[in-house]
């Protein structure tokens, strides 16, 4: 078979971004790759310079392609931090997609893809993945697993013949990962597509990948078939091991809340012009009380979270009690936001300073995206006990966005629990985790919520994710 990407030991200029053994990979017409390997360990870097991303010192070695075309119109890349140049979260700000009369100017799904098919090509791929409907909605009104849909659907459109996708399942439910995986089985058999996965699980591998190439502390390791890797099981635990640390949490900072209802929902109905998002919506979650909250993309879990975390102004429109206090009586979203440790996927796609990852963790204190105060030592040294507990301390003085999406998640989750919350909302937490760090994570949470006193509403598209202390099910379905 023809080679069309062979790395011969090439060797970025800066020192910080390079292997620590020479690589040697070659990509031959119709293998199907996935990288895989733990957070950190140099999948991105690895893809970083096929992309043409970092610029390598003139040597004997290097990179070479073998297209008829300039690599770079050829190769295409879909990143989780992709979603950024989606919603332009530059000039747009977290709460934004709540605010209806805020979104004048906002670009639609249809309007950001014209020109780039027929609408009958369109319409397949939407259709393949059951989102015709947000051809229409504004962009930042998207879900976090409609984003993802819509980014995939965007390059797809563009046909090329390489496509490197960084962790593509995560947000995404059941139903659409299943679509996922058969369209790349069809696009790879009839258009010639390759496809190299950027992975952190084993068991995310699909059936349709050929090769695997293995990365561990910035080392490519031996390059092997699908099948010789998921059979090495020496090599998957040298890989991902098992935490099996004891963990060791924080002190408690307030005493335990005597507030008998968390949230109560009476129903609640959200719609956006025409849109229904939620309606007659009836829920109580009481003190102590652990939750599972589930539902396809696109069902309104970020909508129903929103009103929790008091960042929808419809929530005064609507019954809701808040820690045994009606919403609308005179408390503030600071006095609820306070009670409350938050992370989710929309959030973590509005983190884009440059500042270290330790400040970030620090924020929790203030319930602050993109404007920081300054912490007192006190909280830095929680802040830092925190990243501890999550593995991550190593890390503090590093900026945030120089991280991997892996990392950063670990980091904005010590920030959920640096105040100590009374009620954890935990939207998607193991996005991009990797085995060892998804079950440290678990572990982590389930320590906390033994706490006297402590709620959890817990979001995940995979049940067998969800901690053993959650007991009860809220389930949502798309309307």
């Amino acid at each position: 078979m023809k080679s069309i990407i062979s790395l011969v030991h090439p060797l970025p200029r800066i020192a910080q971004l390079r292997f620590n053994k020479p690589i040697m990979w070659n990509i031959k017409e119709g293998e199907q790759w996935c990288i895989i390997g733990p957070n950190g360990a140099g999948k991105t870097l690895l893809t970083d310079m096929i992309l043409g991303r970092t610029a390598l010192c003139c040597s004997d070695g290097g990179i070479k392609y073998c297209f008829d075309q300039p690599f770079h119109k050829v190769i295409k890349s879909i990143a989780f931090k992709d979603i950024y140049s989606i919603v332009d979260s530059g000039t747009t700000y977290y709460q934004q997609r709540w605010h209806a009369t805020e979104r004048e100017g906002i670009i639609t799904v249809r309007e950001m893809l014209d020109g780039m098919a027929t609408e009958a090509e369109m319409g397949r791929f939407f259709a393949y993945f059951n989102v015709s409907d947000i051809l229409d909605k504004s962009v930042i009104c998207l879900s976090s697993g409609e984003l993802r849909k819509f980014l995939l659907i965007r390059v797809l459109l563009t046909h090329p013949k390489v496509l490197i996708m960084d962790n593509p399942y995560i947000g995404l439910d059941e139903k659409s990962r299943s679509s996922l995986n058969d369209m790349f089985s069809v696009m790879s058999g009839l258009n010639g597509l390759q496809i190299i996965l950027l992975l952190s699980n084993p068991d995310d591998i699909p059936d349709m990948i050929t090769n695997v190439m293995p990365v561990l502390d910035k080392e490519c390791m031996d390059a092997v078939t699908r099948s010789e890797f998921l059979g090495n099981e020496k090599l998957i635990e040298r890989m991902f091991g098992d935490d099996s640390e004891d963990i060791v949490l924080p002190a408690q900072l307030r005493i335990a809340s005597s507030h008998k209802v968390t949230f109560r929902m009476e129903s609640v109905g959200i719609a956006h012009g025409k849109r229904t998002i939620l309606k007659d919506i009836n829920w109580e979650v009481r003190n102590g009380e652990k939750w599972g909250l589930m539902g396809p993309n696109g069902s309104g879990k970020s909508t129903l979270l929103s009103l929790v975390y008091a960042d929808n102004p419809q929530s005064y429109a609507n019954c809701i009690y808040l820690f045994d206090r009606k919403r609308g009586t005179g408390e503030s979203i600071w006095d609820i936001k306070e009670r409350i440790g938050y992370v989710s996927p929309e959030m973590h796609l509005y983190y884009m300073e440059d500042i270290p990852a330790l400040q970030i963790v620090g924020s929790g204190f203030f319930d602050s995206i993109g404007i920081y105060r300054h912490c007192s030592e006190e909280q830095s040294a929680i802040s830092l006990q925190w990243m501890k507990t999550f593995g991550v301390e190593h890390l503090a003085s590093v900026s945030f966005l120089k991280l991997s999406s892996g990392e950063q998640r670990l980091v904005l989750l010590a920030r959920a629990f640096v105040k100590d919350p009374d009620l954890l909302v935990l939207d998607e937490p193991l996005h991009g985790l990797d085995i060892k760090n998804k079950r440290r994570a678990t572990r982590i949470i389930e320590a906390f919520c033994n706490r006297t006193g402590k709620s959890l509403v817990y979001v995940t598209h995979y049940p067998h994710e969800m901690p053993p202390s959650v007991d009860k099910e809220f389930r949502l379905c798309k309307n």
